[in-house]
């Protein structure tokens, strides 16, 4: 990096330059060496490259911070020519000039002048198109989520043309090729600016990028070689699946343009809940009531789970809004449906509101067998002064 100048040195501007004045020196250096301008001098271009890449440094924040503190080392093994990045140039030359016309012919220059540059995809073109991405959505229950299960969808499709078998054109005509693109889809555009002649690509205007015309159009499609349908499709849905989520369909969308290949059917899914349990992604939550001398004594209880009853110990001693889980009695996972998230319950202790002669009794009995510590194990204790 030895031979390189000082970036503030080439484009003659102080250390503490402002962002407005590097732009001014950019803008002056680069009219004065643009290679369009400067056909008969050789050395215009390295002079014109030296002085973007001070500016693709100067002009950007935390790539100045960078060399301010680091030199030319600081970007050593990066992309482009001479060790810096120069795929954003066709942003900065467009910004520096204006937008009329210069975007695309700057961004061409600097991809091709300094190699590696990234290049904008350009739309239309004669080349094969995938087809467009169809969305439409079904509603299922919680418990056709958990087994899995089949619907059938109507979707409106476009399918091909049986008259013209796609091609736009009136039974018995053809479409012919663009003899303003002669096919490509793309043409040259040479506009004049105060740099001189600058050229760039676009989309051919009169075949819109599909490099034919069609002089004869297809009654039947008006020319676009497809008619819209709707077929009813039916879509496996796995086990697991959560509300919000897509089955994807490949190759069931619309179909392409040029020989491109068909979109996708993306299938949305709403998972309405009518039963008792609560889900958190592959987790269900619920509720079980306990009867007061089960949650004292201890004993089994029966458990509803998203796939039938089972029966649940409750240990002696359990208190109300104990919370247990049961592993595996989830939902299944939408990649594995053996694979199973777990079942967590809330224990509610019932508390019986009335009791028979014969209940009361007994609980009156079982209050005389308490001591006296138990009896104010409920009451609140005497606080000191500093509580």
């Amino acid at each position: 990096m030895a031979d390189k100048r000082d970036y503030y040195e080439v484009l003659g501007v102080s250390k503490d330059a402002t962002e407005s004045q590097i732009k001014n020196a950019y803008r002056k250096l680069a009219k004065k060496y643009h290679p369009d301008a400067n056909s008969d001098d050789p050395k215009a271009e390295a002079k014109f490259k030296e002085a973007s890449e001070a500016y693709a440094v100067l002009s950007d924040a935390e790539k100045r911070k960078q060399y301010d503190r680091f030199g030319h080392a600081a970007f050593d093994g990066a992309q482009g020519g001479g060790g810096f990045d120069f795929s954003n140039m066709g942003d900065i030359f467009s910004d520096i000039f204006g937008s009329g016309g210069f975007g695309g012919a700057a961004e061409s220059f600097f991809g091709d002048m300094f190699g590696g540059g990234r290049r904008r995809s350009r739309s239309g073109g004669a080349g094969p198109q995938r087809g467009a991405d169809v969305r439409v959505h079904t509603n299922i229950t919680m418990e056709e989520a958990f087994t899995g299960t089949t619907k059938k969808v109507n979707v409106n499709l476009k399918e091909e043309c049986e008259s013209c078998k796609g091609t736009g054109a009136k039974k018995g005509t053809s479409p012919e090729t663009c003899s303003k693109c002669g096919g490509s889809g793309q043409v040259v555009f040479t506009q004049q600016s105060f740099l001189g002649m600058m050229r760039s690509v676009g989309v051919c205007p009169d075949c819109n990028g599909s490099g034919k015309i069609i002089k004869e159009k297809c009654p039947d499609c008006h020319g676009n070689g497809f008619k819209s349908a709707v077929r009813k499709i039916e879509i496996s849905i796995p086990p697991g699946i959560d509300h919000g989520q897509f089955v994807r369909l490949q190759g069931k969308g619309d179909p392409g343009v040029n020989g491109g290949e068909r979109g996708d059917l993306l299938v949305g899914v709403s998972v309405s809940n009518n039963t008792e349990f609560e889900r958190d992604g592959y987790d269900l939550f619920s509720e079980v009531y306990v009867d007061y001398p089960t949650a004292v004594l201890g004993g089994d209880v029966n458990v509803k789970t998203i796939d039938g009853e089972v029966i649940y110990t409750v240990k002696p001693g359990t208190v109300s809004g104990t919370r247990v889980r049961l592993r595996g009695k989830g939902m299944p996972t939408v990649r594995n449906k053996n694979t199973r998230g777990d079942l967590y319950i809330d224990i509610i202790i019932e508390i019986p509101s009335k009791l028979t002669d014969e209940q009361t009794k007994a609980l009156e009995a079982y209050r005389a067998t308490l001591t006296g510590k138990e009896k104010i194990k409920g009451k609140s204790k005497k606080k000191g002064i500093f509580k």
